[in-house]
């Protein structure tokens, strides 16, 4: 018998067919609900390289120039990429503590008020919002950071008390009867079982603010908001055809790479 010979009484095997089979549905059915963390990449590459070849293949004048100047353009990403960062780790900071509160059942009256604030700042226009904390605070960064905080707050606020609502009453009723205090069922059941929601809420507030951010060029916080305005007031268009490209990338690598994170985080819940 040679290495390439079948086994004996393993070839044409009911059991061992039906396992490879089982096997490879599995496989086909992961690739096809993960199908999507594959399409992102290949668009943003693609739309990349359309955007890029399509501006730099024809001349440029001196302000194209110097507005799509490589070292500027990733300091402007820079900028942007630290608005949003800050600004998210500033939501999570604030929403998921409130959240984890107002779900208490000694809060939950003030439920619907905490909700409707945080609503009512995500209803505000973000450029009003951002203008008018730039005039009662200062001009900057951080004046960008907290509007930014507070325009995409209610996404993970609503999450954070979605998902401690959704926990299995039976679950929690189970872990106090094995002596559980309130809190130790708090961080040791509720939450751990929350988190995929609230990670999906996180996930709706970073792209939030990666569009968001582009305002804040506007009191004076950089980003490729710069790039965009300056398109617009020079009325240079590839300029603008590369700003806003950008921006478009960044918020889908962004959603990609939570959208990773949420599945793992799900997969190992599960």
């Amino acid at each position: 018998m040679t290495a390439h010979d079948p086994v004996p009484g393993l070839a044409g095997n009911p059991a061992i067919t039906a396992v490879g089979g089982a096997t490879s549905g599995r496989k086909r059915a992961l690739l096809r609900d993960n199908a999507d963390l594959f399409v992102y990449p290949v668009i943003v590459v693609v739309g990349l390289a359309i955007a890029f070849v399509s501006v730099f293949s024809q001349p440029l004048d001196f302000i194209e120039t110097q507005a799509l100047d490589p070292a500027t353009v990733v300091s402007k990403i820079g900028t942007h990429l630290a608005l949003t960062v800050a600004s998210t780790i500033a939501v999570l900071v604030i929403a998921v503590p409130v959240g984890i509160l107002v779900s208490r059942r000694r809060a939950r009256r003030a439920q619907g008020t905490v909700l409707a604030i945080g609503g009512f700042a995500q209803a505000l226009p973000p450029f009003g919002l951002i203008v008018l904390l730039a005039f009662l605070i200062d001009f900057g960064f951080w004046t960008a950071v907290l509007a930014l905080t507070l325009a995409a707050l209610l996404p993970v606020l609503r999450n954070t008390v979605v998902g401690l609502q959704q926990v299995d009453r039976s679950l929690i009723e189970a872990a106090r009867g094995m002596g559980m205090s309130s809190r130790q069922t708090l961080f040791r059941v509720e939450i751990p079982l929350a988190v995929p929601v609230i990670i999906a809420g996180m996930r709706v507030a970073l792209v939030l603010n990666i569009g968001t951010a582009t305002l804040a060029t506007y009191i004076g916080a950089g980003g490729l908001g710069d790039i965009i305005v300056q398109s617009l007031t020079s009325n240079r268009f590839p300029v603008l055809v590369i700003g806003g490209t950008l921006v478009a990338a960044l918020a889908l690598i962004v959603d990609w790479l939570a959208g990773i994170v949420e599945r793992v985080v799900v997969a190992r819940s599960g």
